[in-house]
């Protein structure tokens, strides 16, 4: 269910008699609580849950998660995430990389780890995906190097052909090299990124054959491991897959995965609008104050055709520039606001149309539904906290780099 006029309404007069008028980034706490019940709800009896880091970007709000869920486990994606974590993840804390990062990037990260948390262990308490033997062999000659071990998983195709070992040659090369290596390299798991099952043209595969086919792909991976590396083989290997479009079709028998992950589907952007997700609510805006509000709608080089344009589309009656603009989201209220494609876009001062009778004004306050979160958060220097539709807390961001 989403949020009807009274509920904008109502927010908007708390944000004009905030301390300051900007464009910001608020969550709605009652919302994302519904989110988190619905999806406390729908997970599986033996599986483990893993927060999406790259989609929840603000210290408080994983916290604040953690704690409801409750979770230990988190995917990041930025090396600058995973250090500015670091003082808030405990002894029982699990990191796994959500993406393959250069040789660099990790020697990098240990060398300048600020301070050391007396309960983290950042080498034993962090997976590194690997994607192919390549990195696996820079991997390793750097742990030798440095006299490090490490923990690794390996990132397997299971249908989303974006990288990792895409047939069962490649990745019996790779638990070869690992089992050449105990001392240096510890295999902590797979995580195979599940195809795009849900948004697939019903014409190309049906969302269930596509799904099956992916199951059984991951599959064969693990049959793999077990038969021919069994010293490698435990039961606490994490199998990691899902994600917030495909989560609740992992409830199948097929599914191999011991732990889920997901993020979006808790704040839901725009873009996760999809039959999957139709439980959940909307629980991320954008809001920013109205700076004018000008008579008619008057584009540059045709103004002779004011007039006109004001008669063919009601809502050019009034003409309204917004401060900001231009983000990676989808006007929602008032109902029916629009972007004026004709004066073009600005990240400055946007131009808007509203319809008749939405009784906006200067000073008003407008409402947007970002696409998504994980680039769209990080655009706004504090994230508003919103309960019962008042503003009870400020959460910071994470940062784009720690130095």
């Amino acid at each position: 269910m989403e949020h009807g006029k009274d509920y904008f309404q109502a927010l908007n007069e708390e944000l004009k008699r905030y301390k300051n008028a900007v464009p910001r980034l608020v969550i709605d706490l009652d919302a994302l609580d519904e989110n988190i019940e619905g999806l406390q709800k729908s997970l599986k009896a033996g599986v483990d849950f893993r927060l999406v880091v790259k989609s929840l970007p603000s210290p408080q709000l994983i916290q604040y998660l953690q704690q409801k869920l409750p979770t230990e486990r988190l995917m990041v994606f930025h090396q600058p995430f995973l250090t500015q974590l670091l003082p808030l993840l405990g002894g029982n804390a699990d990191v796994l990389l959500g993406k393959p990062m250069p040789a660099q990037t990790l020697q990098y990260f240990y060398e300048t780890i600020p301070t050391k948390a007396a309960a983290f262990d950042p080498f034993a308490q962090i997976q590194w995906l690997v994607d192919t033997q390549d990195r696996l062999a820079q991997y390793l000659a750097l742990a030798k190097n440095k006299g490090w071990k490490l923990k690794v998983n390996l990132e397997i195709d299971v249908g989303l052909h974006r990288g990792g070992f895409a047939d069962l040659a490649s990745f019996e090369s790779a638990l070869a090299l690992l089992a050449q290596n105990p001392d240096t390299l510890t295999l902590s798991g797979l995580m195979g990124y599940d195809p795009h099952v849900v948004k697939l043209p019903k014409v190309l595969r049906s969302k269930e054959k596509a799904f099956e086919l992916m199951c059984l792909s991951y599959q064969s991976y693990v049959d793999l491991l077990k038969d021919k590396y069994p010293k490698l083989w435990t039961d606490e290997l994490i199998l990691n897959g899902a994600g917030s479009p495909t989560i609740t079709l992992h409830h199948s028998p097929l599914s191999p995965l011991n732990d889920w992950s997901a993020g979006s589907c808790l704040v839901k952007p725009s873009s996760f609008d999809i039959p999957s997700l139709e439980a959940y609510r909307p629980a991320s805006y954008i809001t920013t104050p109205v700076l004018k509000k000008l008579e008619g709608t008057t584009i540059p080089a045709i103004e002779r055709f004011k007039g006109v344009l004001n008669a063919l589309d009601g809502s050019n009656k009034n003409s309204y520039f917004i401060y900001g603009g231009y983000w990676k989201a989808d006007y929602h209220y008032p109902f029916g606001l629009k972007e004026n494609k004709l004066f073009g876009t600005s990240t400055n001062q946007s131009m808007v149309n509203a319809p008749e009778g939405s009784g906006l004004g200067v000073d008003d306050f407008v409402f947007l539904r970002p696409k998504q979160s994980e680039f769209v958060f990080l655009q706004f220097g504090k994230i508003l906290a919103i309960r019962d539709r008042k503003i009870v807390d400020e959460w910071d961001i994470f940062q784009a780099d720690n130095g």
